[in-house]
């Protein structure tokens, strides 16, 4: 009932009130705490100073001051915690919550409150309470979006892989109003790789031992280092070992470097796909260039062909990077192999046994960096 305190189930004299909406009588409610020191509705520690007065309550009917609205047991309202007024909800989400506005009867806490959603919950149960504490305790949202408002944390420069230009970082926050300012001009950090690649003077060296004979490689490693690199890699961890030539045309190419043998696997030293490295100055042009295969731009991995024949028409679209120096009969007789006309498969099997790197020059750009 709404005169009855929670405790004594009798009309009350001096109610007080919870923050959850319990109220009590005073007379009733101060000797159960000094006895047992809990809430009697939720059996949680508690204590005289976490009850307020209520002064809406006088003999009679009870009713909101405001809109004059006689109070029942169903009615939904609202105390002030700090005045102790008591008000229907009409009344605060009229002159309040619909026109923004704080009047006498609401104060600034309780406007916070308002953007939980337990406040506009009239009445809930038990497993509805214990959901919401539950959410309380593990939400963790404005944490996460803080996160990732944050600004990347600029890489640190040194003497290596400072650019000989600026982050630009100025002129950003000059023109945007959502960057921090910057007054210091600060020199932007090249790419690892790139700083590594600039001591890559030489050449790489790399033979592969197949059932027909050896081929022996001279990579382009000072020219298109990432590709050279790649490779020689995937060469000394033993990636092509065991694999087979997929793909042969006559008077065209010779392809391979997929561990599934299928033309459709394979993976790039790093585990991703790397960009391709076009240089006017290599062209497959002649017999025995060593180029990427790919499924389109930027997506090299493991895949590499061996030309029989010029096939310019490849530039730029494929990343020659090495050329056959050693071995040329070993490469005609992949050539003479009849392949399936369906598939292009070699219809006898052309097969990497294992691989011999003889010259690496990226060991000697790490002892340099």
């Amino acid at each position: 009932s709404l005169s009855t305190g929670s405790l004594s189930l009798q009309p009350f004299e001096y109610p007080v009130c919870t923050e959850e909406g319990v109220v009590f009588d005073l007379l009733s409610i101060v000797p159960w705490i000094k006895k047992y020191g809990t809430n009697p509705i939720s059996g949680e520690p508690a204590a005289l100073s976490l009850f307020f007065s209520l002064l809406h309550f006088v003999p009679g009917k009870y009713h909101c001051p405001v809109l004059y609205n006689v109070f029942t047991n169903n009615s939904h309202i609202v105390a002030n915690k700090v005045s102790g007024n008591v008000f229907s909800y009409e009344a605060v989400e009229q002159l309040n919550i619909k026109t923004k506005t704080i009047c006498i009867f609401l104060v600034m806490d309780e406007e916070k409150a308002k953007q939980d959603p337990a406040y506009h919950l009239k009445s809930t149960n038990l497993e509805t309470r214990e959901t919401l504490a539950e959410l309380y305790k593990e939400y963790k949202g404005d944490e996460l979006l803080a996160s990732t408002m944050k600004e990347p944390q600029a890489k640190k420069t040194d003497k290596l892989n400072a650019a000989h230009y600026s982050t630009g970082r100025v002129s950003a926050s000059f023109t945007s109003t959502a960057m921090t300012p910057a007054t210091t001009h600060e020199a932007d950090a090249i790419a690892d790789d790139t700083v590594r690649y600039q001591y890559v003077k030489k050449k790489g060296y790399v033979r592969l031992h197949t059932n027909k004979g050896d081929l022996n490689l001279e990579l382009h490693c000072d020219k298109v280092p990432k590709a050279g690199e790649n490779f020689i890699r995937l060469c000394k961890k033993g990636y092509y070992d065991g694999t087979i030539f997929h793909r042969s045309i006559r008077n065209f190419m010779i392809q391979g470097g997929d561990p599934t043998g299928t033309g459709t696997g394979g993976e790039s030293f790093w585990g991703k796909p790397f960009k391709d490295e076009f240089r006017p100055n290599l062209s497959h042009t002649g017999r025995g260039i060593l180029s990427m295969a790919n499924s389109g731009p930027n997506t090299n991995k493991s895949q590499f062909f061996i030309t029989f024949r010029s096939c310019t028409y490849l530039d730029r679209k494929h990343t020659v990077f090495g050329r056959v120096v050693g071995g040329f009969e070993t490469l005609t007789a992949m050539e003479n192999i009849e392949s399936d006309p369906k598939t292009d498969k070699p219809k006898s099997e052309i097969k990497i046994i294992s691989t011999t790197v003889f010259v690496d020059p990226y060991e000697e750009a790490d002892v340099q960096v």
